[in-house]
């Protein structure tokens, strides 16, 4: 699938690049990163989607085709928003329909907080909640490790999870984690993990991430449990981040929210399952207009 880039200046003057994909139409699908802070070519094309939607793909500050910011402190969670508003007035748009995955959960919530009336309808995928008071613990994470016990490495991940949640984790026992966030640790896979490794930046990470990012916490659940907007809470049955009773749990704070769980697949659905990804959020997206 062609992508056009595009770019804008954001809040403190960095210039941010974004990718058109897909048909164009009057509703594009603007997608956030997670990661946090992956270059937006880790979506691809979201599994397919962009064959059935325009999609509108956010290199975050620092990240794929944007400016590395003079002040990382503007790359904290809460800052973005920012960004992510001025991406809209950039696209000339009254509203976002706004797609978040992982961390980036946390950004697009945060920004919902912030600009209720600027949402259209909200896709959460696998996503973080930290923006609204809601985190997951290890447990759930091991949860879901347990679920993978007939895999060929699972004896072998087990202490690489267990040295990288006791803060003694080395590149090789994050390398060995790739395994539990996809359903299938296939060629596909694979290729989708190295990359990812290859992009990632902990510094970027860390701002993004710094204190105070989660201060809006309490408000921006106020906020969010009047949002007069359809949300979608899509979950991998196989993923400890969230859990599927954690992504219910984020779904039931919207008065519109509503939750699937994507059988076979963990932290990158559209990978593990496209066509089953592409048609949930297409279907979705198509009973919001």
């Amino acid at each position: 699938m062609i992508a056009t880039m595009q770019t804008f200046d954001a809040f403190d003057g960095t210039r941010l690049a974004y990718h058109r994909q897909g048909p164009a139409g009057d509703r594009p699908l603007v997608c956030v990163p997670g990661g946090p802070m992956m270059p937006s070519a880790y979506f691809g094309d979201l599994g397919g989607l962009s064959a059935q939607r325009e999609l509108v793909l956010l290199d975050l500050r620092g990240t794929g085709e944007s400016a590395v910011p003079a002040d990382l402190a503007g790359s904290r969670v809460d800052r973005q928003v920012e960004d992510v508003e001025a991406l809209r007035l950039e696209l000339g748009l009254e509203q976002l329909d706004l797609l978040g995955h992982s961390a980036s959960g946390d950004l697009v919530l945060a920004y919902a907080g912030r600009y209720p009336q600027r949402v259209r309808s909200l896709v959460l995928v696998c996503g973080r909640a930290r923006s609204v008071g809601v985190d997951y613990p290890v447990e759930l994470r091991r949860e879901a490790l347990v679920l993978r016990s007939d895999e060929p490495w699972y004896d072998e991940v087990v202490p690489a999870f267990e040295r990288v949640w006791a803060g003694d984790g080395e590149d090789e026992d994050f390398d060995l984690l790739d395994r539990i966030a996809y359903g299938r640790w296939d060629a596909a896979a694979q290729a989708h993990a190295t990359a990812c490794t290859e992009w990632f930046d902990m510094e970027a990470a860390d701002a993004f991430l710094a204190p105070g990012a989660f201060d809006e916490a309490e408000r921006n659940r106020a906020v969010l449990g009047a949002l007069d907007a359809p949300v979608l809470v899509l979950s991998g049955d196989l993923d400890g981040s969230p859990r599927p009773a954690s992504a219910a749990e984020v779904a039931a704070l919207f008065p519109r929210g509503e939750h699937v769980v994507q059988p076979g697949a963990a932290h990158y659905p559209w990978v593990d399952g496209p066509e089953f990804f592409a048609r949930t959020v297409a279907e979705f997206l198509t009973r919001t207009v």
